[in-house]
């Protein structure tokens, strides 16, 4: 305990690696632990739109539902089809969940809220999301059943389709900003009026796009075609159970919000007030982030599922030449000094 004490304990050694820890498992618990109430929001959306009540019984309004369905998948038997690659048939979920935690290393919650505030951070976030598609490709492969293999094939192309336009889109306020910090990004957008200085004013067109290339980019309606139960049942999951099906669920809903997140970044001033004078903090941050959830799960209530056909012509003649549009245009405005798309003193 005299050890604890004295300063500077957790500036190296086993003090740092023992901070860091903790850091990583507050984060960790507090985003499962908010995911399971966010999935409890997205069925109660679902539900409202339908003129129906949602889950209601376990616990007071249906709070703890989501905290008895991960129970009901923990318990029950792990199934492994027989003609399956049992290694790679497990190792999949795994590769998904891990992947779709890590990514939320370089995500600042506050001003300093972060675990690790990378000078590359978008650079990560690029590197980490492309990376997510190979636990998809080895689930559906590693079935050895034709619905996950196509349900596989169709996601692969699907999320890198979109991560195309998604780069792109990041590239121009990079442009504005002159930082791949992600913490640089949110302070580019500070400034006495408010929400007027965020990024979804000067960079407004893209903002669409990159909202509807989210939807994509996580298979969430009305892009869900990797998993179209009227045509693929359930795509690369249909031989999952259990805990396994459990891990691919839990990393496609920590994907979405971390898109959410990137959104509230990027655009909406990160953890920045809306008003000038109220203190900014991780309270504006979660409101963000909640918000564009609550949008996440709007849609899926509201817009009925495209064709693969339509999916694929709009990701690359619509999405990618506008986006790629947009980056010539956003250069072009920084290098003549067009008000708010020139910010390098602030992001440099």
């Amino acid at each position: 305990m005299d050890q604890l004490n004295q300063p500077g304990f957790f500036d190296a050694g086993a003090g740092l690696f023992l901070l860091i820890l903790g850091q990583c498992l507050l984060v960790t618990v507090s985003l499962l632990v908010s995911l399971a109430f966010l999935l409890y929001m997205d069925r109660k959306v679902w539900a409202a739109v339908q003129l129906r009540r949602g889950p209601n019984v376990v616990g007071p309004f249906g709070l703890l539902q989501s905290f008895a369905d991960f129970l009901k998948f923990v318990v029950k038997e792990v199934v492994i089809p027989a003609g399956a690659d049992k290694a790679v048939f497990l190792l999949a979920p795994l590769l998904t969940f891990v992947l779709a935690a890590i990514a939320w290393v370089v995500v600042p919650f506050s001003d300093g809220w972060v675990i690790s505030d990378l000078n590359v951070g978008i650079l990560y976030i690029f590197a980490i999301s492309s990376l997510g598609v190979y636990g998809i490709i080895m689930g559906g492969w590693a079935s050895n059943s034709k619905y996950p293999f196509l349900g596989g094939l169709r996601s692969a192309a699907q999320m890198v389709s979109y991560e195309v336009s998604i780069g792109f889109i990041i590239v121009g306020v990079l442009i504005s900003t002159g930082s791949l910090n992600l913490s640089e990004i949110v302070r580019a957008q500070s400034g006495g009026l408010g929400f007027l200085n965020w990024y979804w004013l000067p960079h407004l067109p893209m903002v669409v796009l990159f909202f509807v290339s989210a939807l994509a980019e996580t298979n969430r309606p009305p892009f869900d075609l990797p998993e179209a139960e009227s045509e693929l049942v359930a795509g690369y999951q249909v031989e999952y159970s259990s805990t396994p099906y459990l891990l691919f669920m839990i990393g496609e809903y920590m994907n979405i919000v971390l898109m959410c997140a990137m959104t509230t970044i990027l655009f909406f001033g990160g953890w920045l007030s809306p008003i000038p004078g109220l203190p900014d903090g991780v309270i504006w941050f979660v409101g963000k982030v909640v918000f564009f959830f609550f949008m996440f799960a709007m849609v899926k209530a509201i817009v009925p599922r495209y064709r693969y056909d339509q999916l694929m012509r709009i990701g690359w003649k619509v999405f990618l030449p506008l986006s790629l549009g947009w980056v010539v245009l956003v250069a072009a405005f920084a290098q003549f000094g067009v008000p708010g798309y020139a910010r390098w003193a602030v992001g440099g």
